[in-house]
């Protein structure tokens, strides 16, 4: 029990004794240094606090009074004693930094505030996000550690493609419109109509890092074709102040010797003798429809060749020399809904094409009546020439080249039949040399079409088959037998000449062969 006591006893002497030594608790800044045994980190024995001992932990702001730099080595400040300012052992909540925010000097500090700066709060600026410095930067709050630069604070928006100085541009009062930016400081200084461009159209915005950017380095200018379209298409070279001036791509400032091949319409042809003026009617920068000849020519053909919005051009038929003439070839024509074939190969275009005083190209017919004369209409049926179709009979080549199958008919031809023009039989003219058609309606007996040279002899029931005697190949009896009939050939009979019986008679002036006799008896022919 006596260790115990004496153990108690030398604490409560303890306390006494440090409570006599220190005036009071440290701020919650130096409170790691509470103790007897750390006095001396602060404090020289039997002497007040001193600079150096304050210096010693306070590097940084020792390296900016060495340096010369900051609030504390102005001619306000330097010389002072810390405690003057900084006193301690007024207990863990004491504010060691303490002043007149209203009436503190900031250009004291090397960085005078001006413009929207003079507004702000303390602590918008000095925050430990913008503090460099990590060992500051872990501190509760510090009015050290922030550098005098535009980007420690504000975001730099232009993401280092620009100066770190944004006074350059802009002022302290607000960041647009950038007041101090002179664009006649630049490389390319505005002239002309470029002083009313807006800035929007030549530095342009977008996405970049995730964030709204807009592009004022880096943007070409060397040449009028980095930022203008070149509407010539490089024909005159990239220099387009040969030309134009920065006031207006309308003012041309020359023409003397211009070479108007180097443009998009070469003059050949004609068009070499032709004034200027007669195209350019108003400025010569003034654009002109030149890709089509109808541009400028009158359309002679009235819109004929306008069905479509991509059709021929008159340069398709026609050359720079002179309208007169065609260079429209047959093969040309046969891409068309007309190929040319047989005698349409021979005839001239006028034939088809200038009916009248006015050429005609379209809607002039696809069909053989579009252009000739059907002289079959109501004659021949329609199941022999489907919608008038000429074809279906005559050849391209030659009108007289005829290929029907007369088959089709009724009236197979055979024979002799076969070697027969059409109009020999469907064909006849009367005295007057009119010819009539027929094709229809035919007797298919021998004698609709044959004269009789038999005077009817031959006979039976109104009707005569030639066919019993003769054949389709020519006129020769081949298909008679003298045995069928009443008077078979026997004996002497077989080897005698036809004509010894079959006399030559006259009728009405008409000579005959008879070969029908009444009666067979022998005084009949022998006497």
């Amino acid at each position: 029990m006596h260790r115990y006591s004496l153990i108690i006893l030398l604490l409560l002497v303890s306390q006494v004794v440090l409570a006599q030594l220190s005036p009071g608790d440290l701020s919650k800044a130096h409170a790691n240094l509470e103790g007897l045994s750390n006095c001396t980190q602060c404090h020289v024995i039997g002497e007040k606090v001193s600079n150096s001992k304050c210096l010693d932990c306070h590097t940084l702001l020792n390296e900016r009074i060495v340096s010369n730099k900051g609030y504390h080595a102005s001619g306000e400040i330097k010389g002072k004693e810390c405690v003057e300012c900084h006193s301690d052992h007024h207990g863990r909540k004491f504010e060691m930094i303490r002043f007149d925010k209203n009436t503190f000097k900031h250009d004291l500090t090397g960085y005078e505030l001006q413009g929207a700066h003079q507004k702000l709060d303390c602590k918008e600026c000095h925050q430990s996000k913008f503090i460099t410095n990590k060992q500051i930067a872990k501190k509760d709050y510090s009015y050290l550690g922030l550098e005098p630069k535009c980007a420690v604070c504000h975001t730099d928006v232009h993401q280092q493609t620009l100066s770190s100085s944004c006074n350059d541009c802009h002022d302290q009062n607000q960041f647009v419109p950038a007041s101090n930016f002179n664009h006649k400081s630049t490389q390319f200084p505005l002239l002309g109509k470029h002083e009313n461009v807006d800035c929007e159209k030549c530095h342009q915005t977008e996405i970049k890092n995730n964030e709204k950017f807009r592009h004022f380095a880096g943007i070409k200018f060397n040449s009028c074709t980095s930022c203008h379209t070149d509407v010539h298409n490089n024909k005159f070279g990239p220099n387009c102040t040969d030309c134009h001036t920065v006031n207006s791509f309308r003012s041309v400032t020359a023409l003397s010797n211009f070479d108007h091949n180097s443009t998009n319409f070469k003059l050949s042809g004609k068009h070499k003798n032709v004034d200027c003026k007669s195209c350019h009617k108003g400025s010569y920068t003034t654009p002109i429809a030149h890709n089509r000849c109808s541009n400028c020519h009158q359309d002679y053909h009235q819109g004929q060749f306008a069905a479509k919005k991509l059709s021929p051009d008159c340069k398709n038929c026609h050359s720079v020399d002179g309208f007169a003439g065609s260079s429209y070839s047959i093969d040309q024509h046969n891409k068309s809904q007309f190929p040319l074939r047989g005698a349409h190969l021979a005839t001239p275009c006028f034939a088809c094409h200038q009916q009248n005083e006015k050429w005609q190209f379209r809607n002039i017919g696809k069909t053989c009546v579009d252009c000739h004369e059907n002289i079959h209409k109501n004659i021949i049926s329609d199941g022999f020439y489907p919608n008038q179709n000429c074809t279906a009979c005559h050849q391209e080549n030659a009108w007289n080249q005829i290929e029907f199958d007369h088959n089709l008919t009724a009236f197979k031809l055979k024979g002799a039949h076969t070697k027969q023009d059409c109009r020999v039989c469907h064909f006849t003219k009367n005295n007057q040399g009119e010819a009539t058609q027929k094709f229809s309606g035919f007797n298919q007996d021998c004698l609709s079409c044959h004269q009789d040279e038999h005077q009817k002899q031959f006979e039976k029931e109104g009707k005569t088959n030639c066919l019993n005697c003769h054949h389709h190949e020519d006129w020769k009896i081949t298909n008679f037998n003298h045995d069928k009939t009443d008077f078979k050939l026997e004996g002497k009979h077989a080897t005698i000449n036809c004509s010894a019986c079959h006399k030559s008679l006259e009728t009405n002036q008409t000579f005959y062969t008879q070969y029908k006799f009444k009666d067979f008896s022998c005084a009949t022919c022998h006497q």
